[in-house]
């Protein structure tokens, strides 16, 4: 079981947040056009179908999701890369940034002076990255054993049941397919892409450190070049953040 984390209720409620206030369309766009670099037809490119998911979720334009596609055949248009930095937070927790950039001489100093400014450090590739293994994540809107039972038989590894919702891991080479499973059996997936998942959990138990490394997350959550962060860490129960 890898656990449901006060971090992960968070980080899904300010994501919301963001997406109405339109923050989130710049990620998801440069999310889009890296997942387009396989291929146009989200019929055939599963990558660029959930991207394409994710941001009608968010209430994204049409007119916005076809630029970003369109991008990738635009000789003029500046070509993005993705890029993983790793880092280490207030409290010694792990964090994995992912990020889309047509230019990285900007990119890596802000995530730099991100991580510094905030009580962290970058760190150099691999020396966090080993302590996450890479896993699709799908959301339910679903509760109860049958639904549990449901989704493990659509090939799940891992379910869990929090605030009327089921969290499903799969293997990453699995994600469409237990994702299209789910949906056959008539159950309501909300969210479903690639995500790193933590090995171990860091528990923080100070309400300081919990809001320092709070801050150093939204510091890099913030950056336009930031695709999506991935942390190792968990707020105990009875720390107020």
């Amino acid at each position: 079981m890898y656990g449901h984390s006060k971090w992960s209720t968070i980080k899904r409620q300010k994501g919301l947040a963001d997406a109405k206030r339109g923050a989130v369309f710049t990620k998801i766009g440069n999310q889009i056009a890296i997942a387009a670099k396989g291929g146009a037809d989200p019929t055939i490119n599963p990558a660029l179908a959930m991207a394409i998911e994710k941001a009608k979720a968010a209430n994204m334009p049409n007119s916005n999701i076809e630029r970003a596609i369109a991008r990738v055949a635009d000789k003029n248009a500046a070509q993005l890369q993705e890029v993983m930095y790793e880092g280490y937070g207030p409290g010694g927790v792990g964090i994995l940034v992912e990020c889309a950039t047509d230019n990285l001489n900007r990119t890596y100093p802000e995530v730099r002076n991100a991580f510094s400014k905030k009580g962290g450090n970058i760190a150099e590739s691999g020396a966090v990255a080993f302590q996450f293994t890479r896993k699709g994540s799908i959301r339910v809107k679903a509760s109860g054993d049958e639904a549990m039972l449901t989704i493990l038989d659509a090939g799940a590894e891992d379910a869990e049941e929090s605030d009327g919702e089921m969290q499903v891991y799969t293997e990453a080479k699995a994600l469409a397919k237990v994702r299209d499973a789910i949906k056959a059996a008539g159950l309501e997936v909300t969210e479903a892409e690639l995500t790193y998942v933590p090995n171990n959990i860091v528990e923080i138990t100070s309400a300081e450190t919990a809001r320092k490394v709070m801050n150093l997350m939204d510091a890099l959550d913030e950056l336009d070049d930031v695709v999506s962060t991935h942390t190792n860490f968990d707020i105990a129960d009875d720390v107020s953040v």
